[in-house]
Formats: C-alpha cells, structure tokens, sequence
C-alpha cells in the first residue's frame, strides 16, 4: 500500500499544470493528500475482475478521460475496475462517478416552489454535495423573477446548510454542475464577502484548464456580466484567456455566435479568433446564426470586412426565407456598419415590399430609418412605406412619423404622386401643430431641418425652433452631438431668410453665424485638392478667388469667383460679400457681374448605386443658388475621367461658361 501511495502521489504530481499555482501552496498540498487518500480508501473495495461491480452512491470509480488529467466527469453505471492500483496509474484517468438517481433528484426536480426544495434540507433525507448544488441552481431557477424574495432566502438556516454542505465538498461536484452552480449563486445575489461564493469562483479556477469548451461557454454567456459587476476580474481574465488559447475546439456555430455576443467585447484576440471561426463555420449558419452575427457586429461597431463579405455571399446565393425579423435586423446592421452590398440591399427590398403591410408602425419606422443609413432608395419600398403610413394616419404615434420623416429627407424622396405627398405632409403638419414643442430640443430641430429639406417648412415650424429659448442650449455646447444640432440650426436659419421672404424672425443672433473651426478643420480630399490647384492656375492671381469659404448659411465653397460681363475674373476683395460673417467689402459688383461658386460632390454626397445628391447636399445647393451664386457642380463620376492638367482646366472653363449660360436663358 504504501509503494501504491508513493506511486499515485509521484504521478498526480506529474500531471500538475505547469506555472504560477492559482491556490497557496499550504492549501494545495492539503487538497491533494486529501484526494489521495480517498483513493486509496476507495482501491481497497475494489471487486476482482472476474465479477464486474456497479459504483455504490458517491463511490470513487475509474474509467477512460482526457490524457493526463483528473478530473471529475460522469460514467456509465456499468464500468469495470481495474485489478489493482497500478492498473489505475497505467490509464492516468480518474473522476469521481455520477450515482444512480434517486428519490431526492426527483423529488428536487419536480420542486415548483422553493419551500419545497428547503423541505429537503430539513426531512431527513441523505443529501451530497452534488444534491446540494442542484438544489441551489434549481432555487435560482425558480426566483429569476422573484428579486424580492431572494434577500430573505439568503438568511435562511435550511439554505445556509446547503452552502456549507457544498463548500465542504466541493472537489467533488461535477463540472456540469458546478458551472450551473456559480451562475446560480451569482444569480441569487449573495453577499460580495459571502465565502462560499468565493470557494466555488476558486474551484472553477482550479478546473478551468480540465473544463469542457461547452462549460466555457456556458460560463462566458451567463456569468461574465456578474463577474465584472462583483469584481472577480481574476477568474474573468482565466476565462477569457482560456477561451482563446482553445479556440480551435469550438464546433458548432451557436457557440461561436454566443461568444461573438457576450465574451467578445472583453477581449480583442478573443473577438479575432472567433471572427477566424465565424468564417470557418458561415457556410453552415442559418438565416438566424446569420443575423446575430451581424447584429453582434453592428452592437459592437466592429466592421470586419472579410466576416461582412463571406455572410453577404451566403445571403444572396443560398434561397432560405428570410423572414420580417430578420430582415429588419439584417437592414439594421449593414446600416449602422456602413457595408455596401448592392445584391443584399435589393434582395432585402425585395423581400420586404410584400411585408409592408404587415408591419407595425414601430417597424416602419426601423425600416425606413435602415435604408436611409445605406443611402439605399428603393422607389417601391418607399412608396409602399408611405402608403402605409397615410392607411395607419390616426394611429401612427409622433415618433416613428416623425422617424419616417428624417428617413424621406435623408434620401432626398419625393413620392411620384403628388397627392399622395401631398396627404402625407397634411398629416405631419396636423401632428406637429399640437405636439412639435413637446418632442426633445434635438428632435425638434431634426425635424424641422427634415421639412427644409424637403420644401415642406412652414413659418411656425421655423419660429419654433430658432426662439431663443430653443437654440440657446446649443449654442455654446461642445459636445459633437449638439454641434450637429447647431449646424442643422444654421441651415434652418437659412432657410428662414433665403427661402421664405416674408420671416419676421426670430433668427439666430449675428454671433452663431460666425464661422467655427470644425468647418474648416476636415481633411482635405484629393478631389478637394486637385480642384482648388487647377482652378488656381485658371486664375493667375491669389485675389482672383477664395478657397474654402465658409458662409453665415452653414456651407463651405469650395471656391469663390467673380466674373465681369465680358467673362474676366475679378478681385474679389474690393466688392461687397454679404454672405460671409461679418460682410466684407464696401464696393458693390459692376452691372452684369457673376458670382460663381465651385461645389465638389464626393462619393458619399450620393445615394447608394445613384447619381442623385442626399437630402443635405440638395439643400446645400438651393441655399447657395438663393444666395446669389451660379451653381458650379463639381461630382467626383465626372472628374475621376479627367487625367491632364489640360483637361481639367477644360473642364472648369465649360462648367463656368455653362453655369453662366444658363443663367442668362432664364
């Protein structure tokens, strides 16, 4: 016995993790001895081998596991024992058995009530510490939606003898369990010093490396969010790490999905490895694994190219249906991430028009505000939008009308029907007539920059929002959220003096129309630059023109001119500029002079696949055209086909002589 003891205790200290201990070395020795020592206890009882035997209640057995580890996993009732210990030794397995159910794990899991489960406690039935772990996950189970009552349980002596009876055994509960048993326990919010929570996060650190992936993951899922809550930064930052170093088990794509979800945006290696797996397994996602993937991403903000581009393939080229849910969450997440994929947007358009009418207001509203992220302007879909939105006109809440309304404006969508806008613009004035100054400040400015940009503005609507009481608190706000705000301010205002001749006011004050540095400070493009070089070259002298002018309007020119009747240009400082802030000049124009400005539309300045400006580059053009200025359009489709320097300046010269034609036609 004592050559078997010396042999086990040489071989459990071969198999011993390598690296710093994640328990004393005082408190591992003593675990050890005490494994040892039940199984040599349990090796004396061993049957010969001529009468195989079945493992009594919360006997020790031996049977086949992973190499080189000892853990504490579950076998069939009918293992065999080896002859003696040695053979034992040979296999390098040992866990402690699973015993047969008995009348208390029936009795625990038809329980429906936790007085039931604490019955147990106190009825004299024999209880493990496996039986103790399933009743507290069960109690867990059965006040997830009773918070009040967890608090008087906690002071419970029936369930206080449930945790020291587990904290006692706790080497011997197994995984599946165990696992279930710190997310229950984390569930029924013990106490942070509460000593056997912190027996059990210790156990699961000792058994992290023996764990199954499965258990990992379950534990990632259901309990990091309370591990950051309690501080258990330690077993969380284990657990992560062991998440990613075994990686390459993962096998199913629910798994990948999960761990996508809650265990990703802890850590950046873990979240690539799972995107590597993600692409190793997208040919096997469903419809549904498709859309969490990429809602995962969308929530996370994490546009992963190669990850978009495998599930966008397997969205066009596999038929599944695709059903509303997940149609939406599918526009929702290309829109937030900004993915361009012109066979997914119209498949989704296309999959969506017949849905229309079945969708709520609320979904419409999603729906509608998703394509308009994608720059994406499908004429039915819209149409069909719209007319949902006129069936429904009594009951469709503020909100999403006034959603759907930023929606029509960002694309610049104007309905092929005149009567049918005409009906939807009467419903949003008889909405916002009683309930436009009850909506959040920004709102209300967003709202009435949608109707600016549609032409749908009315004088009340602009009094609304330029009174002082309303513009004030975005004023001197530094947030980027307000600074926004305050730009769609200055369009307004705008729009207020150019577009509606007889505004009394109120306006903003001659202050906020000072130019600020944001609107000068954004990088300058190649476009931006290959413009202004070649236009300085037409002009021969820097007073000729100005560059990057920024006016009391809201809009930056790209360039400023001023041409004389016979076509020369002007010096531009001698002459009155009354769009900029302050006025400069005090000479006005000769008789016959034009004022040119150069406006440059870049890729994103268009709709998706179109070559029509967005709702705010539109608007950037009238204010500019009512300002005074000949319009010189300057789109990027047009001066990517230009490759000499002689034929830019071409170019600009026609687009001015065009620009000023034009004018003189009319």
């Amino acid at each position: 016995m004592k050559g078997d003891f010396l042999g086990l205790w040489n071989h459990v200290l071969a198999v011993l993790p390598a690296g710093p201990c994640p328990q004393p070395p005082a408190a591992m020795a003593a675990r050890l001895v005490k494994r040892c020592a039940c199984l040599l206890r349990e090796a004396t009882l061993v049957p010969p081998a001529a009468a195989p035997a079945v493992a009594p209640v919360g006997r020790l057995r031996l049977a086949q596991v992973g190499r080189g580890t000892l853990t504490s996993s579950a076998t069939s009732p009918s293992s065999h024992f080896p002859r003696s210990l040695s053979g034992l030794l040979e296999k390098e397995h040992v866990f402690s058995a699973r015993p047969q159910q008995q009348e208390v794990d029936r009795l625990i899991e038809k329980a429906s009530r936790p007085e039931e489960l604490l019955e147990l406690v106190s009825g004299g039935h024999h209880l493990h510490e496996n039986h103790a772990a399933l009743m507290l996950i069960q109690l867990s189970r059965l006040l997830s939606d009773k918070p009040e009552h967890k608090a008087s349980l906690t002071q419970d002596a029936r369930f206080q003898q449930l945790l020291q009876l587990v904290n006692s055994q706790i080497a011997s509960v197994w995984h599946g369990p165990l696992v279930r048993l710190l997310r229950s326990l984390y569930a029924l919010a013990l106490p942070v010093a509460c000593k056997q929570l912190h027996s059990v996060e210790q156990e699961v650190r000792w058994r992290l490396r023996r764990l199954r992936y499965k258990h990992l993951a379950f534990l990632a899922e259901s309990s990091t969010t309370y591990m950051q809550q309690r501080g258990s930064q330690e077993l969380l930052a284990e657990l992560l790490m062991s998440l990613e170093r075994r990686w390459a088990e993962i096998e199913d794509s629910r798994t990948v999905v999960a761990l996508m979800a809650k265990a990703g945006p802890l850590s950046e290696p873990l979240m690539n490895r799972l995107e590597d797996k993600c692409l190793e397994l997208v040919e096997q996602f469903g419809p549904e694994e498709l859309r969490r993937v990429l809602v995962t991403l969308a929530a996370q903000n994490r546009r992963s190219v190669p990850l978009l581009r495998a599930v966008s393939y397997h969205l066009v080229q596999k038929p599944f249906p695709l059903t509303k849910g997940v149609l939406l969450d599918l526009a929702y997440a290309y829109g937030k991430l900004g993915f361009q994929q012109t066979q997914v947007f119209q498949r989704l358009a296309a999959d969506l028009l017949p849905l229309v009418p079945s969708l709520t207001s609320g979904e419409v509203a999603r729906c509608a505000k998703s394509f308009a992220l994608l720059k994406w302007l499908s004429g039915p879909l819209f149409e069909a939008m719209l007319q949902h939105v006129l069936d429904r006109a009594q009951t469709v809440p503020v909100p999403h009308l006034c959603n759907v309304l930023l929606a029509f404006a960002h694309l610049n969508f104007r309905p092929e029907r005149g009567e049918q806008e005409d009906q939807f613009f009467s419903l949003v004035h008889e909405k916002l007539d009683s309930e436009l100054t009850g909506l959040h400040p920004a709102l209300q400015v967003d709202v009435v920059w949608a109707l600016c940009v549609l032409r749908q503005a009315r004088e009340a609507d602009l009094r609304a929002v330029l009174r002082p009481e309303l513009h004030g608190q975005f004023l001197e706000s530094k947030s980027p959220k307000d600074q926004g705000t305050f730009r769609k301010l200055l369009h307004v205002n705008a729009s207020a003096r150019l577009e509606h001749p007889g505004y009394a006011g109120p306006c903003l004050p001659a202050a906020a129309l000072l130019p600020r540095l944001s609107a000068l400070d954004g990088k300058v493009t190649p476009l931006q630059k290959e413009l202004q070089d070649t236009l300085k070259g037409l002009l021969g002298s820097s007073d000729k023109g100005s560059f990057a002018v920024p006016t009391q309007y809201g809009w930056v020119l790209d360039a400023e001119v001023l041409l004389d009747p016979d076509g020369q240009f002007l010096p531009l400082r001698n002459f009155v500029a009354p769009h900029l802030t302050p006025p400069s000049g005090s000479q006005p124009p000769p008789p016959g002079a034009k004022r040119l400005a150069f406006l440059r539309w870049e890729f994103p300045s268009y709709g998706s696949r179109s070559r029509d400006l967005l709702g705010r580059f539109a608007l950037a053009r009238r204010h500019v055209q009512a300002a005074g200025f000949l319009v010189v359009d300057v789109p990027y489709y047009e001066w990517l086909d230009l490759k000499s320097e002689w034929q830019k300046g071409a170019y600009l010269k026609d687009k001015m002589r065009k620009a000023v034609a034009e004018e003189l036609a009319k």
